[in-house]
This record gives structure tokens, sequence and C-alpha cells, in this order.
């Protein structure tokens, strides 16, 4: 009873699902970043197209979300889920089973799967785990990131023996299970609530399925009634900080490895070991951001501590390039963290779970709209001024207004 209680009316296999299906959210576009020299050449691509496909993902999670958000309130997050997923495999498989039109299209269903689960992994947190929600949140990026780098370790060895399509299209086998996974747990849930009533503050039935009441419906008791999501200045403030931290998330990940090349005269395969902690270190943060929000200790300084580390990267950079493992392992240990810190505020402060589905909505289709243009932004600043001082300091530049952003949302509920 204790352990049920403290998972907050969720389940270990319901959690055990959120985690599957997170675990699938960054993989397949990391998939592409091992193999792109071998699909380059394979398919004649321009270096415009392959900024498509390397971008488009991106882009769909800033314009597709308000319609995965809708989608999710009209059918149910368990459905929309499963649905996801399905799209997920069949995204994979297109992506890897011909030419470039092929190749856009499968790219495309990849981007509308991941912004509708990355979307519902919040909603059914905030429903599912009101207790857990910090931790869930870290978990679920952890697992984001582990995917990620689970992809980009085994995606080239496998390319190496069977090709590009082989090795990108593999992946499709992680989100046909993380399909099952979450079919059987809903129909786990289903089976208990139909033995017995709900909980207060969950929902009979599959997540989101049929015969259970709408999310809307539910609330948290005492909570006022909120304005319109985009009347809410802390939403703004927040999606401004979702957006800088996915901008240099996305910008670090395409040129990590080529500013320690240029900078530390590290060859290729080196560079990208020494990138490697980038994302290995948003495991850790990831995980234990929510220690830290669970023993009390105020979001608004975990988030400006984080905004430390993260600045520590493009400073230390320019001033102390010897000291790369630290900035590099810093900023890797800020970006998970973040978004952590981030979507755990976010569903707080919602009113009910339709509130927290339409503000993390709202939060990442504004944040997602800059993150797009993080590689791209970056690489022509580089290539305007020969040198990486100046993408380095425009990354100072917008975590210092993150900084200020954040400080503003995260401020005491007292003091509004």
């Amino acid at each position: 009873m204790r352990s049920r209680a403290a998972l907050g009316g969720g389940s270990l296999l319901l959690l055990a699902a959120v985690l599957g299906v997170s675990g699938n959210l960054r993989g397949p576009i990391a998939a592409i970043g091992p193999v792109i020299d071998q699909i380059t050449a394979e398919l004649a691509l321009s270096p415009a197209a392959v900024g498509l496909l390397t971008g488009l993902p991106v882009l769909c999670f800033a314009l597709a979300a308000p319609l995965a958000s809708w989608a999710i309130g009209r059918v149910g997050v368990g459905l929309a889920v499963a649905g996801a997923l399905t799209l997920l495999v069949a995204g994979t498989l297109v992506r890897s089973s011909a030419g470039f039109p092929a190749a856009v299209v499968g790219t495309l269903l990849i981007g509308a799967a991941i912004t509708t689960g990355n979307i519902a992994i919040p909603v059914v947190t905030r429903r599912d785990f009101p207790l857990l929600i910090a931790g869930v949140t870290g978990a679920s990026t952890a697992a984001m990131n582990l995917g990620a780098m689970t992809t980009t370790a085994f995606t080239a060895p496998i390319a190496h023996h069977h090709g590009w399509r082989w090795a990108t299209g593999v992946w499709a086998v992680a989100a046909l299970a993380a399909l099952v996974l979450w079919v059987v747990a809903g129909l786990v849930r289903r089976s208990r609530r139909r033995g017995g009533a709900a909980r207060p503050g969950t929902v009979a039935g599959v997540p989101g399925g049929p015969g259970a009441p709408s999310s809307d419906s539910i609330s948290v008791p005492g909570t006022r009634t909120l304005p319109h999501v985009l009347r809410r200045s802390f939403v703004w403030a927040l999606a401004l900080v979702f957006a800088v931290q996915s901008f240099g998330y996305y910008g670090m990940t395409a040129w990590l490895p080529q500013v320690l090349s240029d900078v530390l005269g590290l060859d290729a395969t080196r560079a990208g070991g020494a990138a490697a902690p980038f994302q290995a270190a948003a495991i850790l943060s990831a995980l234990t951001v929510p220690v830290f929000l669970a023993r009390r200790v105020p979001p608004r300084v975990v988030f400006l501590v984080l905004v430390g580390l993260w600045l520590a990267l493009p400073l230390g950079m320019l001033l102390a390039p010897a000291g790369w493992p630290v900035w590099v392992s810093s900023a890797g240990l800020a970006q998970g963290g973040l978004y952590t810190v981030v979507i755990s505020v976010v569903l707080h402060r919602a009113a009910n779970v339709a509130d927290a589905r339409r503000s993390s909505a709202a939060v990442q289709s504004i944040g997602y709209v800059l993150a797009a243009t993080g590689p791209s932004v970056l690489g022509q600043l580089h290539g305007a001024s020969g040198t990486w001082t100046v993408p380095m300091l425009t990354l100072v530049v917008a975590f210092v207004v993150a900084a200020a952003s954040g400080a503003f949302a995260m401020r005491p509920v007292g003091s509004r």
C-alpha cells in the first residue's frame, strides 16, 4: 500500500511503459548522425537536403505540437501514444526503404510521432504520478538521453556490416517493443480499474481509453481557475527558457565535435569521443535533479545553478579550452537537468490534466521554433566569422537572458 501511494495512483508497469516510450523519443533522430556520410553519398544529397533530414524532426516538434495536443485531448492519451508509436515504427521503416522522397516522408512521420510523445508523457506524468512529478519527469528525460546514446553508439557498427538502411531501420524494433509494453500496461490498468472504483484524481480504464472520463475533469482540489495558457506570463517565460535550452542542446549536438576538433586540434574520432559526456552527463542530472526538488530546494535555485553549469561550456572554451572535459560535462549536466526543471514546473502549476497538456504543448511549441534554428544559426555564425568565438558568445548571451526569464517564471507563487 505504501509503494502504491508513493506512485500516486500509477503502477510500476505503467511507469515502465512511460520510460519505454520516452526511450524512443530521441533515438530515431540520433540514428542519422553516425551514418550521414553514407546516406549523403548513396542518395547524392545536397547540403540543403542533408539539413532537411536532420532538422525536420525538430521543426515538427514546434509546428505539430498544437495538433498533437488537440489529438490527445480528442482521442485520449492512451490511444494517442499507441498511434504515435505505430507511426514511429512506420516512419523509421519508410525512411530507410528507398530514396530521398521516402526519407523525407519517413522523417515527417517520425517527427509527428515524437511530437505526440513529447506532449503525452508529461500528461501521463501529471495524471498518473501526481506525487512524483519531478522524479518521473527526470526518469523520462534520462530514458530519452539513454535512447539517443544507445542509437548513436550502435548505428555505425551495424551500418559497417549491413549498410545504413538496416542500421537506421532496425530501431523500429525498439518502438515496436515500447508499443507492446504500452498496450499491456493499458490493459492491466483497465483490468484493475474494473475491479474497483478509481482512486481520487485518477482515471478509470486505459489511459485515455474508452470508458474513461475526460481528462479535463481531473483537477487538483483547491486550485483556482487559470486564464488561457497564452495569457500567462510565466508560460511565455518558461517557453523562452525551453527555447534557449533546446537551442543550445541541438546546436551543440550538431557542432560540439567540430568545436573541439578546431579548438583543440583533435581528429574526428577523438573529437567525437570528447563530445560524448555532453550526452552522458544528462542522464545523471535528469535523475539527480528530482532529488533536490523533492528535498524542497526551490526550483529557481536549482534552475540558476544549472544555467551556470551550461555557461561553463561557452565561457570555458573561450577562456580556458584546456579544461574542456569539465566544460563539456558541466553543460551535459545542465541540459538534462534544465529539461526536467522546466517540465516539472509546468506540470506542478497546471490546474488539471487538460491544463497540463495545453501548457506543455505551448511551452514546447514556442520553444522548439527557436530550437530548430540552433544548428544552422551557430553554423552560419561560425562560417561568417571564421572562428567559434561569435557562436560561443551567442550562447552566453542566450543563457543569460534565459536565466532572467526563468528566475521570473519560477519565483514563489505568493510573490506574483
